[in-house]
């Protein structure tokens, strides 16, 4: 069962599981992982692909955790199980069938990753690229490109949704001067949004150029394969968007 489902149970992961503990005073924990497939997959149409990362970021009382790779998974998973609070793991199942290298480290039996902890997947010193789940492994294969264009791309994977590490994000941003933000779900209100602002508050003065966004289109997932590619980010819009921020492109306002 995908998160998509997860609408059936919303009031009781939002008014109960989420808000049990404020409510009682810290008197009563809620300790369960809500754990499953979330965003696009492929030819599943409108109601079964998309992205609950910023609904459920919405809510005091939630944990929301989105791994990139297996070491996100195993480490993530396990500090989930291990919170006393309630966790929202949003899995992509098209990363299910793909493999990853994992060190000894991963696989001792005490490992386990940081809730509120983001991870630099690849130092960069032009533009900061922020990702999740699978846009992690699109955002790294964007950095590529670009170096080979002379443009260094440093890439946050996020990890963790709420908490948001703000300080991985903002140190970053401080030291490229660029960001680029980059989610698969809607835009409007997404974690793309939230991280935007986060720099503007905290780090306005260290941007040399304006924030680029990449989302998803904000329209019901097309079930037509030409029409669900254009739907969802792809790494060609990561490349224009670097370059955009810059300045090797003209603005998306200039070409149209």
């Amino acid at each position: 069962m995908t998160f998509n489902f997860s609408m059936q149970a919303i009031d009781h992961i939002i008014n109960s599981a989420a808000k049990s503990n404020y409510m009682s005073a810290g008197q009563i924990n809620v300790p369960i992982v809500f754990r499953g497939p979330n965003g696009a997959a492929a030819g599943v149409g409108a109601q079964h692909s998309q992205c609950y990362a910023a609904w459920f970021a919405h809510v005091p009382g939630l944990k929301v955790l989105a791994p990139y790779s297996s070491e996100d998974a195993r480490g993530l998973l396990k500090a989930a199980i291990r919170d006393p609070d309630p966790v929202v793991f949003l899995e992509n199942e098209l990363l299910y069938g793909e493999s990853f290298p994992v060190s000894d480290e991963v696989l001792d039996s005490s490992f386990a990753l940081p809730i509120g902890k983001a991870k630099i997947e690849r130092e960069g010193k032009d533009v900061t690229i922020t990702a999740f789940s699978k846009m992690v492994g699109y955002a790294l294969q964007a950095a590529e490109i670009l170096s080979k264009e002379g443009i260094s791309a440093e890439v946050i994977n996020l990890r963790s949704i709420r908490p948001l590490d703000r300080a991985a994000i903002n140190a970053s941003v401080r030291k490229t001067n660029r960001l680029v933000t980059l989610e698969e779900g809607f835009p409007q209100h997404g974690v793309g949004a939230e991280i935007c602002m986060s720099v503007v508050e905290e780090s306005f003065e260290y941007l040399d150029a304006p924030i680029e966004r990449i989302a998803g289109a904000d329209v019901p997932m097309p079930y037509a394969a030409n029409l669900e590619r254009l739907a969802v980010p792809q790494i060609e819009d990561i490349v224009r968007a670097a370059r955009r921020a810059c300045y090797r492109a003209l603005p998306m306002t200039a070409t149209a």
